[in-house]
């Protein structure tokens, strides 16, 4: 059976695309969970009109974070936490706390947004990527410095 994806399916296709599948897999699972069309003419002249909607939108998403991430890979954050014997950190800085700094320098973004692999746990200067966009991802650098 042929149909159309509404949706991205892992291990299937994007969005968009027309994609042979076995009736029963359609029937039973794409189609019920609206995941899927059935490839008749109406329906892709459909998808072609909402295709097109979405490549714009897309593209002035991109655009807007392409702006956001120059602004971002242009500040430096400095973070200061209590210290101990040897400079060891007292708990560690997290993607929370990057967001709260964020969020006063006037940028509202979302903590999960913040791909910090694990939290940081030492002084110095760190590299944190912010992925804005499926195609986008700022650098910023951020500092943990000792609190006085």
């Amino acid at each position: 059976m042929e149909i159309i994806l509404r949706d991205h399916v892992e291990h299937l296709g994007k969005r968009g695309e027309i994609v042979k599948v076995a009736d029963g897999y359609a029937r039973n699972y794409l189609l019920p969970r609206k995941l899927a069309l059935p490839a008749t003419d109406a329906n892709r002249k459909w998808v072609e009109r909402e295709r097109k909607i979405t490549e714009v939108r897309d593209h002035e998403e991109r655009a807007a974070a392409e702006a956001v991430a120059t602004r971002l890979n242009a500040l430096e954050l400095i973070i200061k936490r209590k210290t101990g014997e040897n400079d060891q950190l007292y708990g560690s800085v997290t993607n929370a706390d990057i967001g709260e700094l964020l969020a006063s320098k006037g940028f509202e973004i979302d903590r999960r947004k913040i791909l910090l692999p694990d939290p940081i746990k030492a002084l110095g200067d760190n590299t944190v990527p912010v992925k804005l966009h499926r195609d986008v991802t700022a650098q910023v650098k951020v500092t943990v410095a000792k609190d006085a």
